[in-house]
């Protein structure tokens, strides 16, 4: 990551915090030590800077000052939340304006799990920060989920307190420009120490910010490797979305969504939720937009990107952006979550690109490494007929290669690959690129290729290019 600023040291950023006389607040930390805060003790001038320090470790005591969690679990969103909220309220009854006019509050907070003592549970954690830009005004609030890659608690310590200083810093000196906000949370740290999975930011001054740029933010810097996002445009964690669950996901550019994808998704998911092993109670939809199918030009276009979101969202779906163009990378992603049966419906023409052996070259074992990441988990394959040269391909005339065809045989006969039934022959035509192509040309005749109301969206939100009467317009 390249940045056109000079990158401070923690020490650096924790001095330059506590001389500036109107920054108070609190520090809250749970679960590694009080790494974040001894940064400010160390730098020196905390005093003006440190209204209080507290690590609640025990979870009576927790619960004591917190509340007590639904679901008994510390490190968790909720846990932070009402710890920045309890923090913060307190700063402001404590304190009197009228004593501290031009003071700054702020509350920041974290509760983390390092790597256990057998280093079977690798540690992950939530940091946040509820502040005020100025004396007085509404708190802005900052929230983040990080797992920890380091295989020693000593060194996660270490780095949970180089991170909180560069959020708390961010928070003060990055809150106008967002990208070097997200980009500054990693300075004097790496990808290999730890990974920033989640960002949200509320606020006064982040009314501006669209949270799931901030999503593909993190995906396109490379600081995580997945996002998702909700219908209502909120980023979330993804242990939160998908622990436990029956997943079942659809990739696609969905540039934009046709009938062909609610096709797909409607009968892939009625055959997913009949499976004994699926509970029709446990199911988590997953709408997928590879890192790769963002990018046009050799760049992402943010705005295209939005659109797609947007129409997405309309609909109701929960949207992962990953940078997992192999589906063998996706499944492995998944089982960090749930062992439970998963599904991915695609087309027959993705699974022709699955079968060949040029996409597994980096793999010792090759392609069949690949498939025993896939087929070891508990996954079933939902096959969408595809419709070429006039003639339909299903799993029983797809041209797979020969020497793979014993391969794709043994998967078929035990059912891991299966056909789509009664699909919709009608639509079979529908092509994406052809549909956004008659969008920007300002064509007749696209509004059939989309399903009902996405017609409406595209039109009232003038997504993908859409102009009214393009066509008369050019002339």
């Amino acid at each position: 990551m390249e940045l056109n600023r000079v990158v401070l040291s923690a020490t650096q950023k924790a001095l330059r915090v506590n001389l500036n006389q109107d920054l108070y607040g609190t520090f809250a930390e749970i679960g590694a030590g009080q790494e974040v805060v001894r940064h400010f003790f160390r730098a020196g001038g905390a005093s003006g800077t440190i209204a209080k320090s507290l690590s609640a470790y025990d979870k009576d005591f927790s619960d004591a000052i917190y509340g007590q969690e639904a679901k008994g679990r510390y490190v968790c969103k909720s846990r932070l939340d009402n710890m920045l909220r309890h923090e913060f309220q307190l700063i402001e009854e404590r304190l009197k304006r009228e004593v501290h006019p031009t003071k700054k509050f702020f509350a920041f907070a974290n509760t983390i799990a390092t790597i256990n003592f057998h280093k079977t549970i690798q540690g992950h954690g939530w940091f946040g920060m509820k502040f005020q830009t100025e004396a007085g005004k509404e708190p802005n609030t900052v929230i983040i989920h990080v797992r920890f890659h380091e295989n020693d608690a000593l060194l996660q310590q270490a780095s949970v307190g180089v991170l909180g200083v560069n959020l708390i810093y961010a928070c003060f000196f990055f809150y106008k420009t967002p990208s070097d906000f997200l980009l500054s949370l990693y300075d004097n740290l790496t990808r290999d120490q730890l990974e920033i999975d989640m960002i949200q930011m509320n606020g006064p001054d982040f009314e501006e910010v669209d949270n799931r740029l901030m999503s593909l933010q993190l995906v396109k810097n490379g600081m995580t490797d997945a996002v998702i996002f909700s219908p209502d445009g909120r980023n979330l964690q993804a242990a939160d979305v998908l622990y436990k669950k029956n997943i079942l996901a659809i990739r696609g550019s969905f540039r934009p969504v046709t009938k062909v994808n609610i096709d797909m998704i409607m009968k892939g998911f009625q055959m997913f939720e009949a499976e004994r092993k699926v509970d029709p109670e446990n199911i988590q939809v997953l709408f997928e937009i590879t890192l790769n199918n963002l990018k046009t030009d050799g760049d992402i276009d943010e705005k295209d990107f939005l659109d797609r979101a947007d129409i997405l969202c309309s609909l109701g779906q929960t949207v992962l952006i990953s940078n997992y163009q192999k589906y063998y990378k996706l499944v492995e992603y998944f089982s960090r979550y749930t062992k439970r049966r998963m599904g991915i419906i695609m087309g027959v023409n993705n699974l022709l690109d699955v079968f060949k052996e040029k996409y597994y070259r980096e793999l010792n074992g090759g392609i069949l490494e690949a498939f025993g990441i896939l087929f070891s988990r508990d996954l079933k394959i939902y096959l969408y007929p595809w419709k070429e040269e006039g003639e339909m391909l299903t799993s029983v005339n797809a041209p797979i290669h020969p020497r793979l065809k014993p391969l794709f045989n043994y998967l078929t006969f035990n059912k891991r690959i299966v056909d789509i039934e009664n699909c919709n022959q009608e639509i079979l035509n529908i092509l994406s690129r052809e549909c956004l192509r008659m969008i920007k040309e300002g064509e007749e005749g696209w509004e059939d290729m989309v399903p009902t109301y996405v017609d409406t969206i595209i039109k009232d939100n003038q997504l993908f290019g859409y102009k009214e009467n393009a066509k008369e317009s050019a002339k």
